[in-house]
């Protein structure tokens, strides 16, 4: 008897074995499939040139116009008060603008905080050397597609995005770091 129902677990467990291969197999199949359909959505929307902004000052007075930084390679991070990945990105963007600010790279911090007094007391925290504006429209968040806190958006010396980075993990500061690089060496 025992033996017998040792035998009928066998087969169950033998036939959940399968089910589950057969549903490995098939996400195999549709994941490279999915990949094919997204990948031309992607490059589509690195291609595109980066849309006009109007941002200000935390002060308020009218700051950078994307259009106008042309000729130079823009890092251009949208970040909130209230994001902890952007406390760690912060001392990467300041050592990024230090060490490529003279080779053409502009670092500009868009702050998405309701308040600016929050984005005000995050920098007296956080000091920062690179620029710091904020979008009170949130046109150009909106015109970036940003999703998460932080997004950061690499744009070419012509206007062009280049590479989207959402959050920040200290490990891939290099990746990042070597990407910039690249577009900073690269003459339109």
């Amino acid at each position: 008897m025992m033996i017998r129902q040792y035998g009928q677990i066998i087969q169950v467990i033998n036939e959940g074995t399968r089910a589950m291969i057969k549903k490995i197999k098939w996400l195999f199949f549709l994941i490279p499939m999915f990949s094919l359909y997204a990948m031309p959505l992607i490059a589509e929307h690195l291609d595109k040139i980066s849309p006009a902004c109007t941002l200000t000052t935390l002060e308020g007075a009218p700051a950078h116009n994307l259009q106008e930084l042309k000729g130079n390679v823009v890092y251009m991070d949208f970040w909130a008060s209230w994001c902890p990945p952007c406390v760690k990105s912060f001392p990467f963007l300041n050592q990024l603008d230090h060490e490529l600010k003279d080779k053409g790279l502009r670092v500009i911090g868009v702050n998405l905080d309701e308040k600016v007094t929050d984005a005000q007391e995050f920098i007296a925290k956080y000091p920062v050397d690179f620029s710091i504006v904020t979008d009170p429209s949130k046109q150009c968040a909106k015109g970036f597609e940003v999703m998460a806190m932080p997004t950061s958006y690499l744009i070419d010396r012509k206007g062009n995005i280049r590479h989207i980075h959402q959050g920040f993990r200290p490990g891939e500061s290099e990746q990042l770091r070597a990407l910039i690089t690249q577009l900073v060496m690269e003459h339109p």
